[in-house]
């Protein structure tokens, strides 16, 4: 019995050994993750990219920094390929960038992609009228979101009703723009350099989103919801950083070489 019992813990032995020589723990860590992209809302930030291709991949790690080139720190880890970040505050430039790690814990190099984005305010439903029969509200100031006089001296845009055609109005001291037709406020993500009107005003089509250049450098944009022959309805978004033109997007992604700052390039 005792011969017995020696062969069986001796082969159990040389089974376990051989079981340890024969399984390496795993030490890859997953590829880096791409296709980030960053929108900018109203105090948020909302990040996609693309599903990362390992079969042992756990989820990601998303980090976030007030400059490019500054130490970036952990503030979620998901398994989903989106994040919306409430912590932001409208008018601050955040940049971004993620890693992805497996179900050993092993964790991949930063994204070659740093995106950053500014969250600007926004407003729905505003409601202004007819400078003609309503001068005192029929303009509005996109700084503080208020509605006033069509001659204040702060006053972005005023409502015009002539000849049975809307207008939008605007001071010499600031641009306009007709974007055309859009499905949401956000189909349009940043602001033109280039075609501004030359009359200082657009016709008013419901549907169509217009871009603003104001007197003080501000970047805005307002989609036509209603029309009546003595008001407009609207809503609109506003980058409160000067001569910052992006009311949406991601502005501009970076890729970088491992660590080191690669090519710029402009994302629209």
């Amino acid at each position: 019995m005792r011969v017995i019992i020696l062969i069986t813990i001796s082969i159990l032995l040389i089974f376990i050994g051989c079981t340890d020589d024969s399984v390496q723990p795993d030490m890859t860590p997953p590829s880096s993750p791409r296709g980030l992209y960053a929108y900018a809302g109203d105090n948020f930030v909302e990040l996609s990219w693309d599903q990362n291709p390992e079969s042992d991949l756990a989820g990601y790690n998303i980090f976030v920094c007030n400059s490019y080139d500054g130490k970036y720190s952990i503030i979620k880890s998901t398994s989903e390929t989106f994040y919306i970040d409430y912590n932001t505050i409208n008018g601050q430039t955040y940049y971004y960038r993620i890693s992805a790690y497996d179900r050993n814990g092993n964790e991949s190099h930063l994204s070659r992609q740093t995106v950053f984005a500014t969250p600007r305010p926004e407003g729905h439903s505003v409601i202004i009228r007819d400078y003609h029969s309503s001068p005192n509200y029929s303009g509005y100031d996109f700084s503080t979101n208020t509605i006033g006089p069509y001659n204040d001296q702060y006053t972005d845009i005023f409502f015009e009703y002539y000849n049975n055609i809307f207008y939008l109005d605007v001071w010499d001291d600031t641009e306009i723009q007709d974007m055309g037709y859009t499905n949401s406020l956000d189909d349009i993500s940043s602001s033109p350099t280039i075609g501004w009107s030359p009359t200082k005003d657009v016709r008013l089509i419901v549907g169509h989103t217009y871009v603003i250049y104001t007197w003080d450098k501000h970047y805005a944009k307002i989609r036509v919801l209603s029309l009546a022959n003595t008001y407009v309805i609207f809503e609109w978004a506003y980058q409160l950083q000067v001569d910052n033109p992006y009311l949406k997007s991601y502005g501009v992604v970076r890729d970088s070489l491992a660590f080191g700052i690669g090519a710029m390039s402009r994302i629209l």
